[in-house]
């Protein structure tokens, strides 16, 4: 079983170093992608020092922010270029417990897509501000209700695909970003007949760096619902 990690990163030197260094010391399989945009803090470069004695570890640095679609997309392109079996989605903040890897790798065994769910079980988010937590929580079932996806996290961002799920989907027209991205990826899936698996996750807000959360992004993944919907309907989603 060949598994990989993609982890998009934008100045999180605080955290990248420990993280690859939990996930490669108790995932001995597991291989790692950092898809870099050219941080500011010094970020590409911890990961290139930690690549000089550690040949699992991957690294592709992008000239400037160019968003996290894209980020996953060109990362989504490699693994299956390189022949991985399992593409894991993580971010680099620690609000993904690594700990959780296995859980998500070892339900992948038997489902296409498992999503690693803040809402599965409850509400299982910590140190989020009240305000941010119904926005989310309430988008997630915004989603439900127009496309009737059977996802309760359908903007999480912690999951793990067969790669006969990203050989399936055209990725050069997937059309959106942020949280829109996430529910397009799950959309798509869930159209074309996938089995998907929710497992319930903690998520914790991020003690170092800064959130990339926008007006722009929640704006994206509000008008994205009815526009997969639409094309979905149309018979024109892939």
């Amino acid at each position: 079983m060949k598994a990989l990690v993609i982890i998009p990163t934008y100045n999180e030197v605080e955290n990248i170093s420990r993280l690859l260094g939990i996930l490669l010391a108790d995932n001995p399989a597991l291989e790692v992608l950092v898809l870099d945009d050219n941080s500011p803090d010094g970020t590409a470069q911890a990961v290139k020092s930690m690549m000089e004695s550690e040949a699992r570890i991957h690294l592709i640095e992008r000239p400037r922010k160019m968003g996290l679609g894209s980020a996953y997309v060109t990362g989504f392109k490699y693994a299956l270029a390189n022949g991985f079996d399992y593409i894991m989605e993580m971010d680099a903040d620690f609000s993904h417990n690594p700990a959780d890897v296995p859980r998500l790798l070892a339900a992948a065994q038997t489902s296409d897509l498992v999503i690693g769910s803040r809402y599965s079980n409850g509400v299982n988010i910590v140190n989020w501000p009240f305000k941010r937590l119904l926005i989310s929580y309430f988008a997630s079932k915004y989603v439900r209700i127009i496309t009737s996806m059977p996802v309760k996290d359908p903007t999480g961002g912690f999951k793990c695909f067969n790669r006969k799920v990203l050989e399936s989907i055209n990725l050069d027209r997937i059309l959106s970003d942020g949280y829109a991205f996430q529910i397009e990826m799950n959309f798509r899936a869930w159209a074309q007949g996938f089995r998907i698996k929710e497992i319930p996750i903690i998520f914790t807000e991020r003690i170092n760096g800064v959130s990339k959360m926008s007006k722009h992004i929640v704006w994206e993944a509000a008008w994205m619902v009815w526009h997969l919907q639409f094309r979905k309907l149309l018979g024109s989603l892939h």
